[in-house]
């Protein structure tokens, strides 16, 4: 069931972005790649509900982390699909959806449970997930919005391009996410300092204060944007910045000791 489930969810991604990758040359706009999406998205959920189910807690071994973060990306932006126009970026989520969960079923690792249930704990990880899953869509809607001010100017922009809103909403839709992601890391880092006993502890340290920083580079670039006007490539430089970071205070100590050093 459960790979069967898997399975499914992978082929209806690719179908998806397919789909997407084609209305975009013909420069149309059809329902059909979200109603897939939409239906790879319930598979995703089945599968790591039942999972969850069999072992009792989540596993927060890397590629399953992964999978789930690049579930929840998925699903945030089929909700901001809604009444925002980056469907587009589903040619690059969906994709990437298909390959984590691929990874999670086909390269099992030792499990990584999380001992400590309480509701403190849980509003921490779970506004950390969503912070960084906003703040995912949102430096891939920087390196879009970097491209089509490219394409913009240097030559006659490619049909792709040409289905893009305007630059103009582009930043607008660019903002928003950055101003949602940030939001949530707040309650994140807050949550952290409020209910964590040592935030600063030796296997913490570099999570928490690469996290800070980037808290910063974001707050000074919603600051910047609406004092004095910060847009284009400033815009996109500081959301790849602060991203980055947060990649790395995520991602890079589980990546280095779960995959390299092989240690947990």
């Amino acid at each position: 069931m459960n790979t069967a489930l898997a399975i499914f969810s992978i082929c209806t991604y690719l179908a998806s972005s397919l789909l997407i990758a084609r209305d975009a040359h013909r420069n149309k706009r059809h329902r059909a790649p979200l109603y897939l999406a939409w239906a790879a998205v319930s598979g995703h959920i089945s599968y790591t509900a039942i999972v969850f189910q069999q072992s009792n807690s989540f596993n927060f071994s890397f590629i399953n982390t992964a999978s789930l973060i690049s579930l929840i990306v998925a699903l945030l932006l089929l909700i901001a699909i809604l009444n925002k126009p980056v469907e587009k970026l589903g040619l690059i989520i969906f994709p990437i959806a298909a390959i984590m969960l691929g990874l999670e079923l086909n390269l099992p690792e030792k499990p990584h449970l999380l001992h400590t249930h309480n509701w403190q704990m849980s509003i921490h990880i779970l506004t950390s997930i969503i912070a960084f899953s906003l703040l995912n869509i949102a430096a891939l809607q920087a390196i879009l919005l970097a491209i089509q001010d490219q394409q913009l100017k240097s030559h006659p922009p490619k049909r792709f391009i040409q289905s893009l809103p305007s630059l103009q909403a582009m930043e607008s839709l660019l903002f928003q996410m950055l101003g949602t992601g940030l939001f949530f890391l707040t309650i994140s880092l807050v949550s952290g300092f409020i209910f964590i006993e040592d935030l600063f502890a030796q296997h913490l340290a570099h999570k928490t204060i690469l996290s800070i920083i980037a808290w910063i580079i974001f707050s000074s670039l919603l600051i910047g944007r609406m004092r004095y006007g910060w847009r284009g490539k400033t815009a996109v430089r500081w959301t790849l910045a602060g991203f980055i970071l947060l990649l790395l205070a995520y991602f890079g100590s589980k990546l280095v000791l779960e995959l390299i050093l092989r240690r947990t």
